[in-house]
């Protein structure tokens, strides 16, 4: 498949000349004008992720000579996915060449920049692969890998924001981060904060969730910071049978059982209730240690709830009196 080149407008030569304008009656400011600049800023840095270009020199390398990225940039295999990626370069051969670059510390191997799935994918079929191999700094490297992903479009938000915190993990700029992630710094800083409050292992045991944006995840981590709750998904996530639910499914899984979790609960405090024989009162008692209340309810509960508390002293006697007998 031919990979989808959302900056061709930018990185052409055809536009090396004047900035492109606002169109009239557009004012530029605020959020716009601040995407304008962002946009802007990139730009340059998007060159350095266009990594293969027509005319560029493609070889045909043994998979068995590639390594992966040095940062993985996907949360587990889409089987169906792949299947027909698979099966499509069975049928037409290989459309679109990986990237590579001579491995950095392993002389006659090389590293996978992108094209994960298709190299593996001529392993599967006994293949050789065909490459673009180009020398580029660990930088770069995430630039193109990242550029390559966010055009394919096939990365869910999760994927996305590990990615991200990974790479700020590795100590990289967080202007490179959004040049490979094609973001702007506040949705990287949000990216950041689901992916900085969501524990790893969670987010790995439930996957790629692809159908489960920014505001559910932003949800799901404000959920998951209180204590309760992380114990209670924790134990969810451990139990076998959750890891045989779809990646979404999990996701949803999780969200049902928290929100039932934070349900008020049922009471479950001693409670008996007394009612008249014509159904004119009822009266519910609830005691635990100290504390003891009667509630009464029904159309003459007003009516008989004036009388127990005008009588209420001649009550206390007639207790005082029968605990005295029973020798209490």
């Amino acid at each position: 498949m031919a990979r989808k080149d959302v900056f061709a407008n930018i990185t052409s030569p055809a536009n090396t000349g004047a900035e492109r304008r606002a169109t009239p009656g557009y004012a530029a400011h605020g959020a716009s004008r601040s995407m304008l600049n962002s946009l802007s800023e990139l730009r340059e840095k998007v060159a350095l992720a266009e990594q293969y270009v027509p005319g560029d020199t493609i070889v045909e390398l043994d998979p068995d000579l590639l390594d992966s990225s040095f940062v993985a940039d996907r949360m587990g295999t889409d089987d169906n996915a792949y299947a027909e990626l698979l099966e499509g370069i069975r049928e037409r051969g290989q459309d679109t060449p990986i990237q590579v670059r001579p491995h950095p510390s392993a002389e006659g191997r090389y590293q996978i920049v992108f094209g994960h799935r298709r190299a593996r994918a001529a392993k599967d079929l006994g293949r050789l692969v065909r490459a673009v191999v180009k020398s580029v700094s660990d930088s770069d490297h995430i630039i193109a890998q990242g550029q390559e992903n966010s055009a394919r479009e096939n990365l869910s938000f999760i994927e996305r924001a590990m990615f991200a915190r990974r790479l700020i993990d590795m100590s990289y700029e967080r202007t490179t981060i959004q040049t490979a992630l094609s973001v702007d710094a506040p949705m990287l800083t949000r990216m950041l904060s689901v992916s900085g409050r969501v524990p790893a292992d969670i987010a790995y045991a439930i996957g790629a969730a692809k159908s489960v944006g920014r505001d559910r995840w932003t949800e799901f981590a404000q959920q998951v910071e209180r204590p309760t709750t992380l114990a209670l998904v924790q134990t969810l996530i451990a139990d076998p049978a959750f890891s045989q639910l779809e990646s979404d499914a999990r996701f949803e899984f999780l969200s049902k059982e928290i929100k039932k979790a934070e349900r008020p609960g049922k009471r479950t405090n001693n409670a008996s209730e007394w009612r008249a024989d014509d159904s004119s009162v009822r009266a519910e008692f609830k005691g635990s240690g100290k504390s003891y209340s009667i509630a009464l309810k029904a159309k003459d509960a007003g009516r008989f709830g004036r009388y127990l508390a005008e009588n209420l002293g001649r009550f206390h006697q007639e207790f005082l009196t029968s605990t005295k007998a029973e020798g209490k």
